[in-house]
C-alpha cells in the first residue's frame, strides 16, 4: 500500500488538476455562449439565402457561370476544418477520421486528392500524410467573414482555371453541446442549383422580376453562396469546438471529484492502519514492562 504521504501528495496534485478543469469550463462556457449565438443568428440567413439562390438558378442555363461547370471530377480540394486547441474531446478526432475515410474512398477511385487545412489541429494531423497545398491555423479564436472571403478567394479562381473539378468542405456540424456531426459538402461543382427539370416547391417557381437581369444577379451571388458556405462552417466548428471542450472539461471536473473521494478512502485506511499499528506498539510495549 502506497505511503500517505504518497497519497496526500496525489490528493492535491488531483485538486489542482480540478481547479484548472473548472477554470476551463468556465472560460469555454462564456466563449460558447457567444458563438452560440453567432450560429444561430446566421443560420436563418444561410438558409434564405440558399432558397434565394436556388429560385434564381432556376431561370438561367446551367452553363451561364464557371462555378456551375460539371467536369470529370479527376483532381479533388478538400477543406477540413478543426480547431487549434486541444481538450475539446472526440472533436477533432471524429472530424480528422471523416476526413480520412473520405480521401481513401477518392483514392480508390483514381482520384488526386489536395488538402486545405484551417485549424492547427488539422495541419499536425495531415502534414505529412496527405498533399497540403495551404493551411490557416490561429484563426479560430476570433475571426469574421473576411475569413471566410480570404478562404474563397484561394479556391474559386483555381477552380475557374481548371485546376481541380470538384471541392469538398469537411466540418463539424453543430447539434449540441454533446454532439457535433462530421459533415461532408460539395462546394463545386455547386450541389444545391436546381434545374427547370428538378422537383421543387412552388413558392421558388414564382415568376419574380429581377433588377438588375438574373445572369447578373448570378454572377454576383454565386461567390457570396461560397462566403456564406465557408463562413457558416466556420460559425458551426466555433460552437461545437467550444461545446465539445465545455462537456470535456466538465467530464474531467467529475472524474477528479471521483478519484480525490477515492484517494481519501484510501488516505483515511493508511492513516488508520498507521494508528492501528503504533496502538499494537504500545500495547505491545506495556505487556512487557509489566511482565518485566
Amino acid at each position: 500500500m502506497a505511503s500517505l504521504k504518497d497519497i496526500k501528495r496525489k490528493v492535491g496534485a488531483v485538486q489542482k488538476t480540478k481547479q484548472i478543469t473548472r477554470a476551463m469550463n468556465m472560460v469555454a462556457a462564456s466563449k460558447f455562449k457567444s458563438a452560440q449565438l453567432k450560429m444561430e443568428n446566421f443560420r436563418p440567413y444561410a438558409g434564405k439565402f440558399m432558397d434565394v439562390l436556388n429560385s434564381l438558378a432556376l431561370r438561367v442555363e446551367k452553363m451561364s457561370h464557371p462555378l456551375l461547370a460539371v467536369r470529370d471530377p479527376k483532381k479533388i480540394r478538400v477543406i477540413c476544418m478543426t480547431s487549434d486547441r486541444g481538450l475539446c474531446g472526440g472533436f477533432n478526432t471524429n472530424l480528422i477520421k471523416t476526413t480520412e475515410k473520405f480521401i481513401r474512398e477518392k483514392d480508390k477511385e483514381g482520384k488526386e486528392i489536395a488538402l486545405i487545412n484551417v485549424g492547427r489541429k488539422g495541419r499536425d494531423y495531415f502534414r505529412k500524410k496527405v498533399n497540403v497545398i495551404a493551411q490557416k491555423t490561429d484563426v479560430l479564436s476570433k475571426f469574421d467573414m473576411t475569413l471566410a472571403v480570404s478562404i474563397a478567394d484561394e479556391v474559386i479562381p483555381a477552380f475557374m482555371k481548371e485546376e481541380y473539378d470538384e471541392l469538398y468542405l469537411i466540418y463539424n456540424q453543430f447539434v449540441n453541446v454533446s454532439v457535433q456531426k462530421p459533415t461532408v459538402v460539395r462546394l463545386f461543382p455547386l450541389p444545391s442549383i436546381g434545374s427547370p427539370d428538378t422537383d421543387v416547391e412552388p413558392d421558388k417557381r414564382l415568376d419574380y422580376v429581377y433588377e438588375p437581369s438574373d445572369e447578373i444577379l448570378l454572377h454576383k451571388l454565386l461567390p457570396m453562396y461560397v462566403h456564406v458556405l465557408v463562413f457558416r462552417a466556420l460559425l458551426e466548428t466555433s460552437a461545437g469546438e467550444n461545446g465539445a471542450r465545455m462537456a470535456a472539461m466538465d467530464n474531467a471536473t467529475s472524474n477528479c471529484e471521483e478519484l480525490i473521494s477515492s484517494l481519501t478512502l484510501k488516505m483515511n485506511k493508511a492513516r488508520q492502519a498507521a494508528i492501528t499499528a503504533e496502538l499494537m506498539d504500545i500495547v505491545g510495549g506495556t505487556e512487557a514492562l509489566a511482565k518485566g
